[in-house]
C-alpha cells in the first residue's frame, strides 16, 4: 500500500511540477506586445496623404484665372458681328476662341470669351473650332440681311480686330463751319495717335460727329465715288451684317485705332487685307442710307471719336 501511496504522489508532484513548469513558460509570452508595437507602423504609410492634398491646391489658380476672364452674355437680338463690333474684336477671333461652328447660329444666354484662352496660342484666332452652345438656351439667328441695329455696342464689336490692316480714304473738302475747330485739333490728336491720317472722301461734310445720335462724321458723294482708307492697316469686316451701316468696311490700324467706311455701294476688298493709306476699299454709295454718302467712324479702344480731330485741315 504505501508503495502505490508513494507512487501516486510521485506522479501527481510530477504533474504537477509539470503544469508549473508550462504555465511558467506560458506567462511571459509577449505577443500582445508585439502586436501593439507593430500597430503604430502603418501611420508613417499615412503620412503621403497631405502631399496629394498639397498637389491639388494648384488646381484652383487656373479656375480664379479663367474667372478673370473677359465675356460676354449673348441677349436677344444681337449677332456675332455686332458683338465683335462693340467690343472691338475680330468676329473671326471670336469664332476660334469659342469654338463656334456657324457664326451666324448663337444662343441667348451663351457666355462668348472675348480674348484668347491662356493655353491657346497666338494663332488660335486664325481657324474656328466646333459648336459649342448652352443647354436649353433658345437659338437666335440674324435677322434678315444679318444685320444689327445701329449702335456703339454693335460698332465696338467689330471694332477689336487684328491689327495691321491699312486701310485709306481719298481727301474729301469739309466745307461745314465745325471744319476750322478741326482743323486747330487735328494736329495735336492726329500726332498722339501715331497715324497719318487722311480724308476717305472728297465730298462735301454733311454732318458732324455728336454723340449719341452720330458716332461719325457723314461726306457727301455720287454714287461710285472713290472711298479710301484713311490710314494703313488690315481689314477686319467687309460686309453688310451691321444693321444701319449698309455695305461696310473696317479697317484696323494698330491695337487702339480702327476705322470704319459704311453705306458703300460696293466693297473692293477682303476680310484679312492689308491696305495702305489712301488705297480704294470701295465705291461710295447709298446702302441703309436716304442718299448717296459716306459715314466715316474712327474709334480709339473701341469707343467713338470725332474724326475731325485726327483728320487734316481742309480749305473750304
Amino acid at each position: 500500500m504505501r508503495g502505490r501511496i508513494s507512487t501516486r504522489v510521485r506522479t501527481l508532484l510530477a504533474g504537477g511540477a509539470f503544469s508549473v513548469l508550462l504555465s511558467g513558460c506560458s506567462g511571459p509570452v509577449p505577443a500582445p506586445v508585439i502586436e501593439r508595437a507593430r500597430t503604430p507602423a502603418p501611420a508613417p504609410a499615412t503620412a503621403p496623404a497631405p502631399a496629394t492634398a498639397k498637389a491639388g491646391v494648384p488646381a484652383a489658380e487656373p479656375a480664379a484665372t479663367r474667372q478673370a476672364e473677359r465675356s460676354y452674355v449673348v441677349r436677344k437680338g444681337d449677332t456675332l458681328h455686332a458683338i465683335a463690333l462693340d467690343q472691338g474684336v475680330d468676329y473671326r477671333d471670336l469664332v476660334a476662341w469659342n469654338r463656334i461652328e456657324n457664326p451666324d447660329v448663337i444662343h441667348v444666354g451663351q457666355r462668348l470669351r472675348l480674348e484668347p484662352p491662356a493655353a491657346v496660342s497666338v494663332a488660335a484666332p486664325a481657324a474656328a473650332g466646333g459648336a459649342t452652345s448652352a443647354d436649353g438656351a433658345t437659338i437666335y439667328r440674324e435677322p434678315k440681311g444679318g444685320r444689327q441695329p445701329y449702335s456703339e455696342q454693335a460698332w465696338a464689336r467689330l471694332g477689336q480686330g487684328e491689327a495691321g490692316t491699312p486701310a485709306a480714304v481719298a481727301p474729301a473738302p469739309a466745307l461745314k463751319t465745325p471744319a476750322p475747330a478741326a482743323v486747330e485739333a487735328a494736329p495735336a490728336a492726329a500726332a498722339a495717335s501715331g497715324i497719318d491720317w487722311i480724308w476717305p472722301a472728297n465730298g462735301k461734310l454733311l454732318n458732324g460727329f455728336k454723340e449719341p445720335s452720330s458716332k461719325g462724321i457723314d461726306i457727301a458723294g455720287k454714287p461710285g465715288d472713290p472711298v479710301l482708307a484713311a490710314a494703313a492697316g488690315k481689314v477686319i469686316y467687309a460686309g453688310s451684317n451691321v444693321r444701319g451701316y449698309g455695305n461696310l468696311v473696317v479697317v484696323k490700324h494698330n491695337d487702339q485705332f480702327l476705322s470704319a467706311y459704311a453705306h458703300n455701294r460696293k466693297i473692293l476688298v477682303k476680310e484679312s487685307q492689308l491696305v495702305e493709306r489712301g488705297q480704294k476699299i470701295a465705291e461710295l454709295g447709298d446702302s441703309d442710307a436716304d442718299q448717296a454718302k459716306l459715314h466715316f467712324e474712327i474709334r480709339l479702344q473701341s469707343k467713338p471719336v470725332d474724326p475731325l480731330k485726327y483728320l487734316p485741315g481742309r480749305k473750304p
